[in-house]
């Protein structure tokens, strides 16, 4: 299942071509993840309280398109894989007109709070979390 945030680009997130830096869509991609978490109702609180937390290991990120000042932007999320202590979403940022600009694979890791790999607790794994196999037949 795919799960959207939506955004509008605002100045300082534009460099000086007059387009969103490509830093900033990391920060974009965030946020959709972010987001995403509270939709599927994920504790992340409740998360780092049990003293785990999830870190991103991995982006590989592909850009498409430029955005622009005031651009309307919607931030797609789908989880792709879920293993272990780590797991896959797919992230892809459009613009209204459904132009791609960004095009991502997110890997990210549950950790201890002393930094070490872990399963977390099943009580956090929330239906949402699980791939759908359909999204990518």
């Amino acid at each position: 299942m795919k799960y959207c945030a939506d955004l509008v680009v605002r100045s300082y997130e534009c460099d000086s071509y007059g387009h969103v830096n490509n830093a900033v869509y990391v920060n974009y991609l965030e946020f959709g993840r972010m987001e995403y978490l509270h939709q599927i109702n994920f504790d992340y609180k409740g998360v780092v309280a049990a003293g785990y937390y999830l870190y991103i290991s991995h982006i590989d990120i592909h850009y498409k398109a430029s955005a622009f000042l005031d651009d309307k932007l919607t931030v797609e999320v789908t989880p792709k894989e879920l293993r272990a202590v780590s797991g896959v979403f797919k992230q892809v940022i459009r613009k209204q007109d459904g132009t791609v600009c960004v095009e991502a694979e997110v890997t990210w890791a549950s950790v201890t709070n002393d930094g070490k790999l872990a399963r977390m607790p099943k009580e956090f794994l929330v239906p949402g979390l699980i791939p759908d196999p359909n999204d990518f037949k």
